[in-house]
């Protein structure tokens, strides 16, 4: 008894230090990372991840040097450190203690051989060992960065690992430079307008130009352009005996070369109905009228007869058909 009554009062000392020591060292890094996250090496990675901590470390293990080739690295280097200044500015409880840092490989080599990490950048967060925030299991949760990513995705993950509450937001600074660049854009671009409108607006305001380009969209659009470009179609393919098909079999099957006849056969249809529905009647010589219907109507009638031809040779099944294809 009288053992215990000599040890009670070294014993309270030790705890009391012990549990002064952690505030202590949160005090210490938080005043380091007021600007961004904390540069660690070894030794300082080892203290502020140790237990007791009342606090959340958030440390991303990086190699940011250039002869290391990690690019992710260094493209989130900016993002990580706007994660630390929103967070430490940010309003958040009182009761919630984050330190950020950052331990490149070039200061923390032991560290990587401990933790036998093979890639980079590794993010962890560790939770607090004392304190209302606790938690049994003080080993980190692990990050793993398969791509690019932003601060406000990982900062999100970040605040799914702590404490239900407020979380300070990510607060980009301005980008003056962009908004100068935009301005000047836009100046420059007014400024070109006013000075070539009088040449501009003519081209711009022709109906026959308009009609043209619309025309020539909906026959390219029509004819399968665009599943040319999702289908990475070949333009020709060999048919086997040495020659070339340019109609590839089946109506879900095209090649490029198909794409600009079927284009070609619309618009020349296009052009004969055209011509018959709106330039043959306004023609005043009677006898070279009936011999425009005569040979518009001839055209769309063989273009329409060769336009079937290609149906059936795409499908065997195709019921319809007109002479001469």
């Amino acid at each position: 008894m009288k053992l215990w009554a000599a040890l009670l009062p070294l014993l309270s000392v030790v705890c009391g230090v012990l549990s002064a020591s952690t505030p202590d060292k949160f005090a210490t890094y938080q005043s380091l990372s007021r600007s961004g996250p904390v540069d660690l090496d070894s030794s300082s990675y080892d203290d502020l991840t140790s237990a007791p901590r009342d606090y959340y470390s958030v440390v991303i293990l990086t190699a940011t040097d250039a002869r290391f080739g990690c690019l992710l690295c260094r493209d989130f280097e900016p993002e990580w450190d706007l994660i630390a200044r929103s967070w430490n500015k940010g309003p958040k409880p009182d009761d919630l203690k984050v330190v950020f840092g950052t331990l490149d490989f070039d200061n923390g080599k032991a560290v990587f051989q401990k933790l036998m990490l093979q890639t980079a950048p590794v993010l962890l967060v560790f939770p607090p060992t004392v304190g209302p925030h606790a938690k049994v299991d003080g080993n980190p949760v692990r990050f793993d960065f398969t791509g690019p990513i932003t601060a406000e995705q990982v900062s999100s993950w970040i605040g799914r690992h702590l404490p239900e509450g407020p979380k300070p937001e990510i607060v980009r600074p301005i980008n003056y430079m962009r908004i100068v660049s935009v301005v000047t854009t836009i100046m420059a671009v007014v400024t070109a307008f006013t000075v070539l409108s009088p040449y501009l607006l003519p081209i711009i305001q022709n109906r026959n130009l308009w009609a043209a380009i619309s025309l020539i969209a909906i026959l390219l659009f029509t004819s399968g352009q665009m599943f040319n470009h999702i289908r990475k179609v070949p333009y020709v393919a060999g048919d086997g005996r040495g020659g070339i098909s340019y109609f590839a079999g089946g109506f879900q099957n095209q090649f490029g070369m198909e794409t600009q006849i079927v284009a070609a056969i619309y618009a020349v249809l296009s052009f004969a109905t055209i011509a018959l529905a709106l330039k043959v009647p306004r023609m005043e010589d009677v006898k070279g009228q009936q011999l425009a219907v005569l040979i518009w109507a001839t055209v769309l009638f063989g273009t329409y007869s060769f336009l079937l031809s290609v149906f059936k040779a795409k499908n065997g099944g195709y019921p319809f058909f007109l002479p001469p294809f």
